[in-house]
């Protein structure tokens, strides 16, 4: 009988090590949002990672990016949760101090996403895994030399006959316009200068001028963010002689662009703007739909995928006690050509 009893009991340790053995470290994940398709993607990279790590993770976010109290419930019920590491896109970073606050006292790492959390008290993120907005712009510029005679035309541009490169943004404000902006430009200036001389005109912001340059890259900023006004400064810059091509940073300087240009009608072969270079920045319906028609040569995505991906990452490496850093969640460039493709279309929203 007792033997019977050491041989229970031996068994009942032997599945209860198992079972601790098999507990899979828990991460709390809290979106800006949810429904839209970008928040989708980044869902799939959540859980990917989660996959990958051996990790139970729960995400949530409110239905729209407006719903700031929506959000600090959904992480007051995961606070109550005690998880491993929580990874916050935070759409209020003073609505969720007190939330912070109970992390750093619990020693339970964070991890922002996509935005992050910005001005939050020092410490309190461990590292924040987003886009760098200079590079992905940057990838543009490079795509723009691989076009075929790209690089002869700006070799053979002179300054009586100038070849212009445009950017037209929304503003000159926002964090991520202005680093599309500034990524752009300063790719591309490190380009064409490998042909020619060059001159940054302008906006003031990004404005180095050249005498006398073969080569001028030309900011042009929207006076608001109405698509009006963003018309407006499309239609300066398509009067503008030399034109070549044109970088478009946001979704808003897209439409207004293609509402200057009869809905993109005007860039197809027997448009005005037939031979434009454009490219432009982000997703979206009417901007896929330039992609597809061969209007735009391509545009820059975001990688919403391994947004997902790197928080939970880093969420679990930060909760393992390795020390984490920003992360670049990188960008795509897409095109008629492989928009369809399963990896890209993910990756460019509605």
């Amino acid at each position: 009988m007792k033997k019977i009893l050491a041989l229970v009991l031996a068994l009942a340790l032997l599945l209860c090590g198992f079972a601790v053995a098999e507990s899979k470290p828990y991460i709390s994940v809290i979106s800006k949002g949810f429904q839209h398709q970008f928040w989708q993607a980044v869902y799939q990279g959540s859980l990917k990672a989660a996959e990958d790590y051996g990790v139970e993770i729960y995400f949530d976010g409110p239905a729209s990016e407006t719903e700031i109290d929506a959000q600090v419930e959904m992480l007051k019920a995961e606070m109550a949760k005690n998880p491993a590491a929580l990874a916050l896109a935070a759409l209020s970073t003073d609505a969720v101090m007190d939330q912070l606050t109970e992390c750093i006292e619990k020693n339970i790492p964070v991890i922002g996403f996509d935005s992050g959390v910005p001005n939050a008290p020092e410490g309190a993120i461990k590292a924040t895994a987003s886009t760098n907005n200079q590079n992905a712009a940057a990838l543009a510029a490079i795509e723009f030399e691989k076009l075929e005679g790209f690089g002869d035309m700006l070799f053979n541009a002179t300054a009586e006959a100038p070849v212009v490169i445009a950017v037209i943004s929304q503003d000159a404000t926002s964090e991520s316009v202005t680093s599309r902006t500034t990524g752009f430009v300063n790719k591309m200036a490190e380009i064409a200068a490998d042909y020619n001389t060059v001159s940054i005109e302008g906006h003031e912001k990004w404005a180095a001028p050249v005498d006398g340059a073969a080569i001028k890259i030309f900011v042009q900023i929207s006076a608001t963010t109405e698509t009006a006004d963003i018309v407006n400064a499309s239609n300066a810059v398509l009067a503008m002689e030399g034109l070549k091509a044109i970088f478009l940073s946001n979704e808003g300087a897209v439409n207004g662009f293609l509402a200057a240009t009869a809905d993109g009608s005007e860039l197809g072969d027997e448009g005005q703007y037939k031979d434009l270079i454009v490219a432009g920045f982000d997703a979206g319906a009417t901007q896929k739909n330039a992609v597809r028609n061969g209007w735009f040569v391509g545009s820059v995505t975001q990688d919403p995928f391994q947004i997902g991906y790197k928080a939970v990452e880093l969420a679990y490496k930060a909760y393992i006690g390795e020390e984490v850093a920003d992360v670049d969640t990188g960008a795509q460039w897409y095109t008629a050509a492989n928009i369809d493709d399963p990896d890209i279309a993910l990756l460019v929203y509605d």
